[in-house]
């Protein structure tokens, strides 16, 4: 079933009791799923949860104001980790009747969370004032969601309003990767942050710091390996639990932005954009770059154009 199915169905089956911030409840055994629909335009509308809380936008705009956090836009794509009890003021400067402003918000039990919080640590040896278990108690997090993540949060929404026999199961499965994927989001942030404590005392930091620097390079798995001090089967397995993601996927992601930029500021041969990024071949170039963006680079070329 598709987002905008299972949106569908959402819409015949909620009722409307409040044009700003009307709330719609989905239960399991451990978690709760709440969509809150406005359609109008509102400011300093209060909202506050008794359980940490993971939201993400599905439409519309909404301008947070958090307290000790800087006032923010929070946009489809993105999604905020709220701890309990944790005050917040919202104005929604673009709902309308025909455009309303929806969100949903993942009520998650907390000692789920840690278990969770603490399998990854063993994992990947991050500390923890650097995981979402600090967060999820002391401050909000706000954070772009990957692919994963995204389509993890609406396999979330239709199991959630899903009337499965296993829905539990499949919930439980679910949320525990979707906490999983909100951690490495946060410790990748944290590894790359030049103000981060673990950006000069972190192995990881000091690999990808090498990556962002020398992507052009013909950079192997042993090479980064040794950059960690690490053996190349630990640093493959430690890399991806704390990031989520292979160091050569990385690598190539890392490689295609940078293509992205050129793309999108020279005229420069597409052929010469993939040897000058680091890619080896105009193939591979071009097959990496449809899989992430789901487009050619000469489509991407063609769709910044026009």
């Amino acid at each position: 079933m598709s987002l905008d199915s299972t949106l569908h169905n959402h819409i015949n089956y909620r009722k409307i009791e409040t044009l700003v911030e009307n709330r719609t409840v989905y239960s399991a055994e451990f978690a709760e799923m709440n969509i809150y629909e406005t359609h109008k335009k509102a400011n300093q509308v209060y909202l506050e949860f008794d359980c940490p809380i993971i939201a993400s936008m599905i439409s519309g705009r909404k301008i947070m104001h958090l307290k000790n956090k800087a006032t923010f836009d929070f946009l489809p794509g993105e999604s905020v980790v709220l701890p309990a009890k944790k005050k917040m003021i919202i104005d929604f400067p673009d709902a309308t009747l025909d455009s309303p402003t929806r969100c949903m918000a993942l009520g998650i039990d907390s000692q789920k969370i840690q278990e969770t919080i603490d399998v990854y640590q063993n994992a990947t040896e991050i500390e923890e004032s650097f995981t979402l278990g600090s967060n999820l108690n002391l401050s909000p997090l706000h954070l772009n969601n990957n692919t994963q993540v995204q389509h993890l949060l609406e396999r979330l929404l239709q199991t959630f309003s899903s009337g499965h026999k296993s829905k539990d199961a499949l919930l439980d499965v679910m949320i525990k990767e979707l906490i999983l994927r909100l951690l490495q989001t946060n410790a990748r942030g944290a590894l790359l942050d030049e103000n981060s404590y673990l950006f000069d005392n972190h192995r990881m930091a000091f690999v990808l710091k090498y990556i962002r620097e020398y992507y052009k390079d013909d950079i192997t798995v042993e090479d980064l390996a040794d950059k960690a001090c690490m053996s190349k089967s630990h640093f493959y397995k430690s890399f991806k639990n704390t990031l989520g993601e292979t160091p050569m996927e990385y690598l190539n992601s890392e490689r295609l932005k940078q293509a992205k930029k050129l793309i999108r500021t020279t005229s420069s041969k597409l052929s010469d954009i993939a040897f000058s990024t680091g890619f080896n071949s105009s193939s591979y170039f071009v097959t990496q770059f449809k899989k992430q963006e789901g487009m050619t680079p000469s489509q991407f070329r063609k769709s910044i154009l026009y």
